[in-house]
């Protein structure tokens, strides 16, 4: 059973029935398709964010890769105390929970 849909054109005001395309001005109309591709662009923006995260690390990692040797020990340095200070921030959050919890 196929159902008519009479679509009002917002761009033209022409009414077309059973069309993703206004017959006269060529706008999108269809709600189905409009929501089809929004969903498809926003899947494609979270691919690229997550392609920019994996190819643009942090400072201290891109210099734990580094070809010269200095700047690998200064890249684990400052790896290192990211990872003290959150370990610390933790610790802290713990801490105040156990208190409040009484």
């Amino acid at each position: 059973m196929s159902v008519t849909r009479n679509i009002k054109c917002p761009n033209c005001g022409v009414f077309n029935t059973n069309k993703e395309y206004c017959e006269n001005c060529n706008t999108l109309i269809s709600h189905e398709k409009k929501r089809a591709l929004k969903e498809e662009e926003y899947k494609e923006t979270l691919i690229k964010e997550a392609k920019e995260k994996i190819e643009n690390p942090n400072l201290a990692e891109r210099l734990k890769k580094h070809p010269i040797f200095l700047y690998r020990i200064v890249g684990w340095v400052l790896y290192s105390a990211f990872l003290v200070v959150s370990a610390i921030g933790a610790l802290l959050a713990w801490f105040i929970a156990m208190v409040a919890a009484g």
